[in-house]
């Protein structure tokens, strides 16, 4: 593993109209318009987001359907980093940029959620000259399959492997995975070592050998056994009779447990969204070894403020299964690409151009 380091991430920016003086009406005046550009474009974004994400829901159901820790540094030294100062002049980030070698970004979206939900990440990325992919797993997104129908982990995670296969063979791509698809980027380190130079996860579930991403959640949602017998938002796809073959959260549990920081745009964009959980892929043992898993480069990002995933458990996982590096975002909720999307960014410019 590369040489590891520590980072401090400030809390995003809030706007300041205050004028001060020696010309601060006039820094106002200008300070006033940028952000007013800024906001247009962002609803500009939003609603475009909003459409096709309806577009997409129709065509569903037309089918039938900030501090980094070290872990085992070989230096006693630390180095602290402020992620906003390389980030503040244009000139900076595109040589910061330029010295990243996986230039590269699959994006890996967590249970019920697609694609689109990196839409805000996938802008920052492409226009720090980055060449992000946000895949949508199988029965997800605009993914056609039934989710009932996905029942193991490989099922589930198809359209990654299929991503990574199709690579050329001297490429290498930095994976980012969010909560429950931890899982899916640690089965492809397990096959695909040696095209993932980074494996990122986002407050996600980093898991050792023979562990299930469900356990991951078991304080919040209990056992799995009481989870399988007791819960009122299991879904029983091949009848009532039958095993259950996923769940979803009602929409105020969801809103509760992922969005309690998001903007209420990126809210009712998820709303729309979300699709079923498949129980199958969650319910399963990894299977990791050393050998593959074990040599790949991961880094994880803890949410402070979140309401799935609590900050206990994800100091847990990386206490357990410690990454190269740990990074924090101040005020975050489950879902910082909607909460704290320039954080994340500049937290995955600075994992990615890590030597």
């Amino acid at each position: 593993m590369g040489n590891k380091f520590i980072c401090m991430t400030k809390k995003d920016t809030k706007a300041n109209n205050n004028g001060g003086g020696g010309g601060g009406g006039s820094r106002s005046k200008r300070f006033g318009r940028s952000q007013r550009k800024l906001l247009a474009d962002e609803e500009l974004l939003h609603r475009q987001a909003l459409s096709m994400a309806l577009h997409h829901s129709q065509r569903l159901e037309a089918a039938g359907s900030m501090s980094r820790r070290i872990h085992g540094s070989t230096s006693s030294r630390r180095l602290h980093r402020n992620l906003s100062d390389p980030f503040s002049n244009p000139k900076q980030v595109a040589e910061l940029v330029e010295s990243i070698k996986s230039k590269k970004f699959i994006l890996v979206h967590g249970e019920g959620f697609g694609a689109w939900c990196w839409y805000k990440t996938i802008a920052l990325l492409e226009e720090a000259g980055l060449l992000p992919t946000a895949i949508d797993l199988t029965g997800s997104g605009i993914h056609l399959t039934d989710t009932n129908t996905v029942t193991t982990l490989a099922d589930y995670s198809k359209p990654l492997i299929d991503s990574l296969h199709n690579l050329p063979e001297d490429d290498k791509v930095i994976l980012v995975g969010h909560s429950t698809s931890g899982a899916c980027i640690s089965y492809a380190l397990e096959h695909f070592p040696h095209k993932i130079s980074k494996a990122i996860f986002l407050c996600a579930t980093m898991m050792s050998d023979g562990q299930r991403p469900f356990d991951v959640f078991a304080e919040e949602l209990g056992s799995a056994e009481r989870f399988m017998q007791e819960s009122e938002f299991l879904i029983y796809g091949n009848g009532k009779d039958k095993s259950p073959t996923g769940f979803m959260f009602e929409k105020q549990q969801m809103k509760g447990l992922y969005f309690n920081q998001s903007p209420t745009k990126d809210v009712a964009l998820a709303m729309v969204c979300m699709r079923p959980i498949p129980l199958g892929p969650i319910m399963e043992k990894l299977a990791l070894s050393p050998e593959k898993y074990g040599i790949g480069r991961r880094f994880f990002i803890q949410t402070l403020d979140d309401h799935a995933l609590s900050p206990d458990v994800q100091e847990k996982l990386v206490r357990e299964n410690p990454p190269e590096g740990v990074f924090k975002i101040k005020a975050s909720d489950h879902c910082p690409f909607f909460s704290k999307p320039q954080s994340l960014h500049k937290i995955l410019l600075e994992i990615a151009q890590i030597p």
